[in-house]
């Protein structure tokens, strides 16, 4: 159908998209683990935020080896988390009240229960079923080598990427064994996944989160991998744009938009995946993984701004997510960036230093032009939990073989009431990650009181961001270690990393703070304000 034939508003471009973690959200059914209704019962608090739209981690059919992103059905809603039907009502639930949904798609690899894989391995070496994915013959003198030395994509993992199964095929898996990587070069991948596409846009949703989007594609010969090598035989190779050209034409028939997941160093060949017939945004990973560092930050966020520029695509601002360090916890480290391979036990932690820091960040990371992602709890100044290591359940932690404590940390189940058993997360059984103790101090019911909390600071910022405008932003004379701009519509962002207090800029009200000013009207350390002019 290619291009509308009516002009849509482009609410993606500035939209404050909150990221719905379901397993850890709400529960709805007393079992212990979020699900839909819980989400449903939430939807007031989420209008309430002001967000324009959730982005939900994949609540499809799964066996949650890997948090969800080893995928058995697309077109299923996983049992633990409700039903098709409810899903469909939740997203018209949420419309009425303004709130688009964005899915999230896998399209590197499925679930070992995927339909395609059992399949594939019924029918044994060198058939067609097989072809859907990438088996190979080992090597060395009777195949009992992998194929090649690619490393995996867990950082730290040592195993391999290669399984052996008994009739001799080894297949390919970048993340666990459990999650077979398909194969990009069959007609009829690429025809599931338009499908899978049309299935969910039919079903009301405005958008799709593309997860791991530059590995697709992979070099048919599978070549060994050799560090510094152009082109790279498993990331951002050339042929993954044609796929996406083709999904931008499916998204365009039902005015959908994507966001993919695009970890790449060279910012020209990120700004590739933003081209006009390709995908509309993709996070921003450099600003999530820069240390509180004035700049640094001006840095990355005029590099950001720089790569969008040439594409014509917006800019999104995320702190953290569903597989990072709670923000609150690593800004109250020595060390404020973030790196997977840095990940350790006992890492000493300020919280009140990293609290501080975080609510300035927010104001920050708002007050930028494009759209903005918060992951669910970063509006209640959750901290990184310190998850019992028996309780642990996530892959990276067991692929490392226990050095990396791996992501559980950042999705422990949210605190909604303060006096409720497990602090509102639900009525029943314990959560599937253990809430730590004092968890009830952020429950949301007792910030929505709080004049000086998180949540109420999030609520404010959100309410008045429209006031700052949709267009550039201009850099502001300032003393070092202050971040200073301007707004197009003149309003004024101002944050104090430096040691001493700092004179605000010239102005006429100050609209919101992310903490008091000192006695003498000046803005002190690792607090930000916005302005009037």
């Amino acid at each position: 159908m290619g291009q509308p034939t009516h002009a849509k508003p482009e609410w993606w471009r500035s939209a404050v998209i909150y990221q719905v973690y379901v397993r850890s959200f709400a529960d709805g059914d007393g079992d212990g683990t979020g699900d839909l209704a819980g989400v449903r019962a939430r939807l007031p608090y989420l209008a309430e935020l002001g967000v324009d739209a959730l982005w939900f981690n994949p609540w499809y059919l799964s066996p949650l080896k890997d948090g969800g992103y080893d995928v058995a059905d697309y077109r299923t809603i996983d049992p633990a988390f409700g039903t098709l039907a409810e899903a469909e009502k939740l997203i018209a639930e949420a419309r009425e009240l303004g709130i688009r949904t964005i899915v999230d798609i896998v399209p590197n690899h499925v679930s070992d229960q995927h339909p395609w894989f059992r399949a594939a391995l019924a029918a044994g070496p060198g058939s067609p079923e097989r072809d859907l994915f990438h088996f190979r013959p080992g090597r060395g003198e009777h195949g009992e080598l992998p194929p090649n030395d690619w490393p995996s994509q867990f950082v730290g993992s040592t195993e391999p990427v290669w399984t052996r199964l008994p009739d001799g095929d080894w297949y390919l898996h970048l993340f666990t064994p459990e999650q077979p990587d398909l194969n990009w070069d069959h007609p009829a991948v690429r025809q599931e996944h338009e499908d899978i596409l049309r299935f969910w846009f039919e079903r009301g949703v405005a958008g799709v989160r593309i997860d791991s989007a530059a590995l697709l594609a992979k070099d048919p010969d599978l070549p060994d991998f050799v560090e510094g090598r152009d082109p790279n035989p498993f990331v951002d190779r050339d042929e993954l744009h044609d796929i996406y050209r083709a999904w931008r034409a499916v998204a365009d028939e039902h005015d959908g938009v994507f966001v993919g997941e695009v970890w790449l160093p060279d910012t020209e060949r990120f700004a590739r995946y933003l081209r006009p017939d390709e995908l509309h945004t993709a996070f921003n990973f450099a600003f999530l993984s820069c240390p509180w560092d004035a700049e640094r930050l001006r840095t990355s966020i005029d590099a950001t701004l720089a790569e969008h520029a040439p594409v014509g695509a917006p800019a999104t601002w995320v702190l953290c997510n569903h597989d990072v360090t709670r923000t609150v916890t690593r800004y109250g480290r020595a060390d404020t960036g973030f790196d997977f391979a840095a990940k350790a036990f006992g890492t000493p932690t300020d919280l009140a230093l990293g609290t501080r820091r975080a609510r300035a960040a927010a104001l920050l990371s708002l007050a930028l032009p494009g759209a903005v992602y918060v992951y669910q709890g970063e509006e209640l100044g959750l901290p990184e939990a310190d998850i019992p290591r028996d309780r642990i359940e996530d892959p990276m932690y067991f692929r490392s073989g226990g050095t990396d404590p791996g992501r559980d940390g950042c999705r422990v189940p949210l605190p909604w009431t303060a006096e409720a058993p497990h602090a509102g997360f639900g009525a029943g059984e314990e959560p599937w990650l253990p809430q730590p103790a004092g968890w009830a101090a952020y429950a949301a019911d007792r910030q929505v009181a709080d004049p000086d909390s998180m949540l109420t600071l999030y609520r404010e910022a959100i309410r008045l961001r429209p006031a700052l405008g949709d267009g550039p932003l201009g850099w502001l004379p300032a003393p070092d270690g202050v971040l200073a701009f301007r707004r197009a519509d003149g309003a004024v962002c101002a944050v104090n990393l430096a040691d001493a207090p700092a004179d605000l800029p010239a102005h006429t009200e100050l609209l919101l703070g992310s903490g008091p000013l000192d006695a003498e009207g000046r803005l002190p350390k690792d607090t930000a304000v916005w302005l009037r002019p």
